[in-house]
């Protein structure tokens, strides 16, 4: 890991508390995102490195009798402080100052005027646009602060205690809306003795060297492939770390991608040389999924399937074995994985690697990816030899299938949608734009709609297709196909699949909406 000082990201809630982080990580520093209910029994043991704290915004008012409070050990300590909106209002109360209920609400885009004095922005008086959120007002200001920038409705849209060290800005720096949003960050945190020396490419070495010393000399791991890069990439980090002592399973539950296990057994065997047990469960996952409907308990569901069939197929190979120790499992968890499944507000949807696992796992975890983006495991991949066939493949989750099919998932199901979003990307292909997207997928409705076909009623499936833009997977954009595109696509789907005589596209960003649909 990059040695420069710690950087803590207190998340109050906020939808944007993942984009601070993302912007820091843009600029060349690494910071970690920490829900506040974690930080309130933070003792100033636990700050020990820590040179920057950030507090998000969120959506409760300081106001409420309820609202979260900055930790004790935070405003005990000496440490640089940015309150972002929420945490700004609530630096303002802890310090002295007087937050009230507004009459005249900040949300959208705003004109600013920043003084030339400030040092977070210290080019000179300027008028910038800034992104407001906030419905509270700041009546006063506590001892040492001073007012750095103003808006109409905000007389103290910046605020700076040079003393402290404590700053607040009333407007969300880490939106793309607000104007030079980045400097504001790295300037605070540079301040602070910050030091941008993350790089990813460093990072190689240095996870490499971590699973040494985690792994040990005789012990041995697992590694859950499931076809996508964020796997590839660990089972290729952990093969450098460990070599032989490392075994692959592909667990094929009948929810994975048309002839996805054969495309993976052809790499991992045939052009990486790493040991893969390709496990046939079909009929396992099957039998745990009936009857269930609800998306979290589906995802679970899946965890606890994938750890049972990695435990199966582990006393297997310790009984061929038995001098042989499988402590360690291996999994491509990303960053973006572990902030859905432990938002500050609430669990946005638990990633079966995640919120899925049984609490009674049986083996220690490896995740040699998990402060990473997908873009950066991309980076990763290909320092370390894997091919564009798997790096720039559409990223695919965990749970596979099962998520894409609202409802109990059943083997026909799968089958019908596996066709359709076969077809799908192979048009995408077709059309040159598979390399444009960044994600695209089927979804089967949990509905049925009549149609005409061959002049008779039919009662059949309806498909959703969605395709977005985005950079990490934390914020996604719809794809704007050309109509006479999205016609083709769904006159092929409903002629070429049987059981489908309906196809609609999904239009919505990310967020309110998320990229899958459970």
């Amino acid at each position: 890991m990059p040695t420069s000082p710690k950087i803590i990201v207190v998340d109050f809630g906020s939808q944007f508390a993942q984009l601070i982080v993302r912007r820091l990580r843009e600029e060349g520093f690494l910071s970690e995102l920490i829900n506040h209910k974690r930080a309130a029994g933070f003792s100033s043991d636990d700050l020990k490195g820590t040179r920057a704290i950030i507090l998000s915004g969120g959506p409760a008012s300081v106001l409420d009798a309820d609202a979260p409070k900055i930790p004790p050990a935070i405003l005990q300590s000496h440490i640089p402080i940015l309150g972002i909106c929420y945490g700004m209002q609530a630096l303002v109360r802890a310090e002295g100052g007087e937050v009230s209920g507004s009459q005249h609400r900040e949300f959208g885009r705003a004109p600013a005027e920043v003084d030339a004095d400030s040092v977070l922005l210290p080019n000179g008086a300027q008028e910038l646009v800034l992104w407001m959120s906030h419905g509270d007002h700041i009546g006063t200001l506590p001892p040492g602060y001073v007012a750095r920038a103003q808006t109409a409705q905000s007389p103290y849209a910046l605020i700076e205690n040079i003393e402290k060290q404590r700053f607040g800005m009333l407007f969300h720096p880490e939106v793309a809306h607000s104007a030079r949003g980045e400097e504001f960050l790295r300037n605070f945190v540079l301040r602070c003795g910050c030091v941008p020396d993350w790089d990813v490419i460093e990072y190689r070495q240095s996870v490499i060297e971590s699973i040494r010393r985690q792994v040990g000399e005789d012990d041995r791991v697992i590694c859950a492939l499931s076809g996508g890069v964020d796997s590839a990439v660990t089972a290729r980090l952990v093969f450098e770390a460990i070599g032989a002592r490392l075994t692959c399973v592909l667990v094929d539950g009948g929810i994975l991608r048309h002839e996805e296990a054969e495309q993976v057994a052809e790499q991992f065997r045939d052009v990486f040389h790493i040991p893969l047990i390709v496990d046939q469960a079909q009929a396992h996952f099957m039998g745990v999924l009936t009857g269930v409907t609800d998306p979290e308990a589906k995802r679970k569901a899946i965890g606890k399937a994938f750890i049972d069939r990695f435990r199966h197929i582990v006393t297997e190979l310790r009984a061929e074995h038995p001098a042989h120790n499988y402590r360690f499992l291996a999994q491509g968890t990303l960053y973006p994985d572990v902030i859905e499944s432990a938002s500050g507000a609430t669990t946005i949807k638990s990633h079966h690697n995640v919120g899925g696992l049984p609490k009674d796992l049986g083996f220690e975890l490896i995740e040699p990816l998990r402060m990473l983006y997908k873009d950066e495991v991309r980076a990763l991949g290909r320092e370390l030899g894997l091919t564009d066939a798997i790096l720039m493949r559409h990223p695919f989750p965990g749970p596979g299938l099962a998520i894409r099919i609202p409802g109990e998932v059943t083997a026909d199901k799968c089958t019908l949608l596996r066709a359709v979003d076969e077809l799908y990307l192979r048009m995408l292909r077709e059309f040159d734009l598979y390399h444009e997207i960044w994600q695209a997928f089927a979804v089967l409705l949990p509905v049925y709609s009549t149609g005409v076909m061959g002049d008779a009623r039919s009662y059949e499936s309806v498909i959703a297709l969605r395709a977005v833009t985005a950079s990490d997977g934390m914020t996604a954009k719809a794809y704007p196909f050309e109509p006479a595109i999205l016609e083709q696509m769904a006159t092929r789907i409903v002629n070429e699949i049987p059981g489908v005589n309906r196809v609609v596209y999904d239009i919505t960003n990310k967020p309110p909406a998320t990229i899958e649909w459970e």
